[in-house]
């Protein structure tokens, strides 16, 4: 199975991880399932940090794909056939970032780790990662 994470249980996967459900975190830990994380996230952590709304211990350049190694995950790139996707998703959801990764798990048939249930509005798998 093929998963993608979203920023937020990027996040909380790093810096919280007592937030996570157990599933997530056994899916995250467990180190022989495909796990994604796409360009998008790396541009939002990027835009968020830049604006002072989001702290981290360095900067994105270095923090990104140090922890991307650290926890295994597989880049994501972001392409055409997913920003175009956007076009045919509901309006359920105005967050750039978020209709992105829903796009790109829908094209790419992927399970999105998330604990935003706007996510379930959507006709894509979701994991729980909330408590």
């Amino acid at each position: 199975m093929k998963y993608l994470l979203d920023t937020v249980a990027w996040l909380w996967s790093i810096y919280s991880v007592e937030r996570l459900g157990d599933e997530a975190r056994s899916t995250l830990e467990n180190g022989g399932e495909e796990i994604y994380l796409s360009a998008a996230t790396s541009w939002e952590v990027s835009i968020k940090m830049g604006l002072g709304k989001l702290h981290l211990p360095g900067t994105p350049a270095h923090i990104v794909p140090a922890y991307m190694a650290k926890q295994g995950l597989l880049p994501l790139p972001v392409t055409h056939r997913h920003a175009v996707k956007v076009y045919d998703l509901p309006a359920h959801h105005s967050d750039p970032f978020d209709r992105i990764l829903i796009a790109q798990a829908m094209v790419e048939e992927m399970t999105v780790l998330t604990a935003d249930r706007v996510f379930t509005k959507y006709p894509i798998d979701v994991m729980w990662c909330g408590k």
